[in-house]
This record gives C-alpha cells, sequence and structure tokens, in this order.
C-alpha cells in the first residue's frame, strides 16, 4: 500500500501515537502512625508480612492481540527481586510509541506472547539498586530504554539500560526521548552519514520519529528537509525545521520532490514498507542512502488487517546486488529493538543526543498526557482519550 492510497488513520498513527505520552502519577503513602497500644505490644508478638509480600503495584497488561480491549490495568503483588546489574525504578511517565500499536496487533516479533506489559520507555526515579551497581544510586532521575515491561508504576531494568536525566527536562521529556531520538540519530548519522547540504526526505514528519530526525537535520548546516504529513500538521513541520512539507493524501509525495528536486534525495528515512519503499528507492541520487525502519501500511484499524498485511507483503521491496552496484545506491535496515544487545552503541548515541538537548537544539514534542486513571477509564469504552 503506497503512502499515496494508504488510509489516512495509517500515516495519522505514525504522526501522532509515536509521540502520544501515557503518564501517571504514584498515589501518596498516608503517613505512618503507630499508636500508644501498639508502641507497647512486645515485639515478640508483632508479626508483619514481608514488604515483598504486601507490596503491590498497577501495570498495563496485553492479555491477547487485538484492540484497545486487549488492554487491561492489573494490581501486581510482590516486590520484584534485583539481580545483580538491576535497579527498581518508580516509573513516574511512559511512552507510547508507534510499535505499541503494533506490538498490540501481534505485529511486532520483539514484544513476548500476551499475557506482557509492553512499554519500551519510561522516565522515574531509582528506588533500589542490586549488587555491583556503582554509577547509580537511590533517587537518581532516570529515563529507560528497555524491550518491553516498562507501562507499570515500578520496573527493574539493568542499570545499563538507564540515563541520567540532565538538569531542566521534565519526566515527560525524558520519556519522550530514548525511542525516537535513538531511532533518528542511528538513521541520520551511523547508516545515512549525513552532511551539510544534503536532502532528507522524513516520511510521517509530525510523528515522534518524523519530528526528531527533522531537529537533528537541523543540527547540520544547510540541510533540506523534506517533510510528509497532513495539510493541518503543515505549520507545525514547518516550524520544527522542514523545508518542504508535503500532503501524502492530495499529493503525490515523489512528483513533488522531483518538481523541486529533479536528481532526487540523499537520504530517505521509510517508516512505511511495501510500495513505499519501492518508490523511496526510485527517488535516492547516485550515492543516496535508503533506510527502511517499518511497516505501517500493514496497520488498517485497530485489529490485524489480514488484507493489509498481505498486500505489504506482496509489495515487498527487493533487489539484486548488481542494481545496487549499478545504480550506486545503498539500501539500510534499522530496527532498535534487536539492538538491545548493542548498549554501548545505544549508550553513545543518547550521550551526543542529551548534549544537543542542553544546547537547546533538539527538544521533545508532547502531544499529550493521560493519568493511569484515564487510560482505565477509556479502555473500559476501548477508545483512548
Amino acid at each position: 500500500m503506497s503512502g499515496e492510497d494508504a488510509p489516512a488513520q495509517q500515516q495519522n498513527a505514525v504522526d501522532q501515537k509515536q509521540e502520544t505520552k501515557p503518564a501517571e502519577e504514584p498515589k501518596a503513602e498516608p503517613p505512618k502512625t503507630e499508636s500508644a497500644e501498639a508502641a507497647a505490644t512486645p515485639a515478640a508478638t508483632t508479626e508483619k508480612a514481608p514488604e515483598e509480600e504486601t507490596f503491590t503495584y498497577r501495570a498495563l497488561v496485553l492479555t491477547g492481540y487485538g484492540g484497545y480491549d486487549k488492554v487491561k490495568l492489573q494490581v501486581k503483588k510482590g516486590k520484584p527481586a534485583l539481580k545483580a546489574g538491576e535497579v527498581l525504578v518508580r516509573v513516574k511517565v511512559c511512552g507510547l510509541n508507534f510499535a505499541d500499536l503494533m506490538a498490540r496487533q501481534g505485529l511486532y516479533d520483539r514484544l513476548p506472547s500476551p499475557p506482557v506489559t509492553p512499554g519500551m520507555e519510561c522516565s522515574g526515579v531509582v528506588e533500589a539498586v542490586g549488587e555491583e551497581v556503582t554509577d547509580r544510586k537511590v533517587g537518581d532521575k532516570v529515563m529507560v530504554l528497555n524491550r518491553f515491561g516498562l507501562w507499570q508504576e515500578v520496573a527493574v531494568v539493568p542499570a545499563s539500560h538507564t540515563f541520567l536525566i540532565p538538569d531542566g527536562m521534565s519526566f515527560e521529556e525524558a520519556a519522550a526521548l530514548p525511542v525516537n531520538y535513538i531511532t533518528a540519530y542511528l538513521m541520520l548519522f551511523d547508516f545515512g552519514n549525513l552532511r551539510p547540504n544534503q536532502s532528507v526526505l522524513v516520511h510521517a514528519a509530525a510523528g515522534g520519529v518524523g519530528i526528531a530526525a527533522t531537529q537533528l537535520c537541523k543540527t547540520v548546516k544547510d540541510v533540506t528537509v523534506f517533510g510528509t504529513a497532513s495539510a493541518s500538521k503543515h505549520e507545525a513541520i514547518s516550524q520544527g525545521g522542514v523545508t518542504h512539507a508535503i500532503d501524502y493524501r492530495t499529493k503525490d509525495y515523489v512528483e513533488e520532490v522531483r518538481k523541486i528536486s529533479p536528481k532526487g534525495l540523499d537520504i530517505i528515512l521509510d517508516p512505511l514498507g511495501g510500495s513505499d519503499t519501492h518508490k523511496a528507492y526510485n527517488l535516492l541520487k547516485p550515492m543516496g542512502k535508503l533506510i527502511t525502519y517499518g511497516a505501517a501500511n500493514m496497520l488498517a484499524g485497530q485489529r490485524k488487517n489480514l488484507i493489509a498485511v498481505a498486500k505489504n507483503w506482496y509489495h515487498q521491496f527487493s533487489i539484486h546486488t548488481l542494481s545496487l552496484i549499478q545504480g550506486n545506491k545503498s539500501v539500510c535496515g534499522f530496527h532498535l529493538g534487536y539492538l538491545d544487545g548493542e548498549m554501548e552503541l545505544i549508550t553513545q548515541a543518547m550521550n551526543t543526543i542529551l548534549d544537543l538537548y542542553k544546547q537547546g537544539k533538539v527538544k521533545p514534542r508532547i502531544d499529550s498526557t493521560w493519568h493511569l486513571e484515564q487510560v482505565q477509564e477509556s479502555l473500559k469504552e476501548n477508545v483512548l482519550p
């Protein structure tokens, strides 16, 4: 399914859902008091259940593949145990990404089978540290990147998967940063080798990765950014740094690009898949780079659409190496979920991104925030806020 004829809900999902951040605020515990009668009771007769048994926390659990009705708010019992090298984080804000929507429909292979708690990024405060953890301490404000398991009030993760939140960054911004900005950074600079005076096509320029990619492009001198988005988002993406905004609903983005850049483009970021990947390859200049990182065209509605999946699979892009040689082009594939064993690479990218944040050159855009109670009520009605 091409970007031109894809239903609006598919592109809108990429535009909006990647940057929408469900938030929750942990309830404050009432002050503990001890009556005189209790104080007079001998310690030997006082029986208290271990904290590990009385500890409870809420979590959003994917109970099966399908619509929003498959996501349930559940109360879990027992304090999670820490292994060496791990930390316990009290989650303040967790992020919602496009991959989470695909996971709910059973289209994201890095999420274990239900029942499972999704969530790849969050921000919060370290509440406990395991043995051998030397660079984190209780009270540290951190953002977290993990394969899954972060849509809950507390999460146990490897300390190496946490990053200190810089001064001035809110918990909301911190929860919106890891997935989108690491993805955009590694694609543009590690694969793309972005340099001054080059041109870049960013699909879904109003989405989380799209906004991150646009901001990162503007850190390089004289980079021209083409961005696709629905017309209602053009003002926002233009203010964010998109040079040429294209309405994919009413115009053929290939024709629009060719009008401005007849030779084509240097870098194309493709989250759509299917026939749009073919279009992207043909839009490359000699020495151009196509970086594909998703298959948004497979999504059509709340539940898995087998026709959309089949159509996307039928139009799957493939090419002979001889064609690459003769065309002087390169094709790259990126999937952050499969880089969970490359934390040194991810940490290097994150450190650079945080430096850019401190310099005021990048800043996550928060579409909306929802308290956990709002999410719970909305799930009952089978709709999101």
